[in-house]
């Protein structure tokens, strides 16, 4: 059985206003992420949030055709993830761990990490870095090192993992006292690698503008 977990819990404060209930083509970001993994067929979804985001997105009053629930996040990142698995519904056995600010994910992008996943155990919605890099000073200029974009990704969410193993990666974070950013850290510190996948557009809401450019991107889509 393949559930989702879509963390929501963060305060937006880099994007100077509530991305999450910001409207993407008429819709709350966060709605459209929870719509894409409902149509993608999960079984259930588990979204981390305050409740009164919950509610101010229309999740509470929503009608969805399989269970999609509420838990409170915690002090980290880690924490609101491991909130969420432990809410999922006994017989999970897939689960996707999403970005809620990531309203661009598709349906069919989905599928095509959760197919990757099924064949190694864990996979990650990625994008090869293709910009030229450059590393700067303290003050915003720039040094004279190369750095190496060969073999550089970005990583994506959703990440995809066989549950008993991303549970046996919390556990070896919280005995190595680790603090991770996203599930392919929590698993790399059992030396477990993790297969990428692209799967086209798919930025994060952290600033203004990229609100405005995944509505371009929406629409062109429709």
């Amino acid at each position: 059985m393949f559930c989702a977990v879509i963390v929501a819990a963060g305060s937006s404060r880099r994007a100077g206003f509530d991305k999450l209930a910001a409207h993407l083509d008429g819709v709350p970001v966060l709605r459209r992420s929870v719509d894409a993994f409902v149509a993608a067929g999960c079984a259930a979804v588990v979204v981390v949030c305050p409740e009164s985001r919950w509610h101010e997105v229309g999740l509470g009053a929503a009608l969805f055709p399989i269970p999609v629930l509420r838990v409170d996040g915690g002090a980290e990142r880690q924490n609101s993830v491991e909130a969420g698995l432990n809410a999922l519904p006994a017989g999970t056995t897939y689960v996707a761990v999403h970005d809620g600010a990531r309203p661009l994910i598709t349906p069919q992008g989905i599928r095509d990490c959760l197919a990757a996943a099924q064949q190694t155990g864990a996979a990650a919605c990625a994008h090869p870095i293709v910009d030229t890099l450059k590393r700067a000073d303290a003050h915003a200029c720039s040094l004279p090192e190369k750095v190496s974009r060969d073999n550089l990704w970005g990583m994506e969410t959703p990440q995809i993992f066989d549950l008993s193993m991303l549970r046996r990666a919390y556990a070896c974070v919280a005995e190595q006292q680790l603090v991770v950013t996203d599930e392919v850290s929590a698993v790399e510190a059992m030396g477990v690698p993790t297969r990428l996948v692209q799967v086209g557009p798919n930025l994060k809401i952290t600033l203004p503008g990229d609100l405005e450019l995944a509505e371009l991107i929406w629409q062109h889509r429709s």
